[in-house]
């Protein structure tokens, strides 16, 4: 007959050995569904940002070229005029829509994160969930 701790210990060998490293304190938010909709959109913001910053570059360096090169040719001229006006006028609209959905987000943590009482304080009184206010 074999020895029936042989198995176990083979079993036991393939296990993982787990660590766990505790945390001090854990501080947990909550979150509304119109709060995780306007953090969720926060993520594309950048895109705009990108944006803006690139129109703003190629018009800043038309805008050089028009001032310091003769462009002999009027049609040359007008599309040099045209996509330094568009770059600007592009360039400065995402730059205000970046700043907008930027300022939500910022609006909205920091509305999360007050909800938070102070350390050492107790945590006021849940609000009555019904529709009607207590007399």
């Amino acid at each position: 007959m074999q020895n029936t701790s042989e198995p176990s210990k083979q079993v036991g060998e393939f296990l993982p050995e787990i660590r766990r490293a505790r945390l001090g304190e854990l501080t947990i938010f909550d979150v509304t569904e119109s709060e995780l909709e306007i953090l969720e959109r926060g993520s594309p913001d950048s895109i705009y940002l990108n944006f803006a910053i690139a129109l703003l570059s190629i018009a800043i360096s038309f805008s050089a070229i028009l001032a310091t090169t003769t462009i002999p040719a009027d049609r040359v001229f007008q599309v040099f005029v045209i996509l330094t006006v568009v770059s600007y006028v592009a360039g400065v609209i995402l730059l205000f829509i970046w700043r907008r959905n930027h300022q939500s987000v910022s609006k909205v943590v920091a509305t999360i994160r007050k909800r938070l009482p102070p350390q050492g304080t107790a945590e006021p009184p849940s609000a009555p969930s019904g529709g009607a206010a207590e007399a």
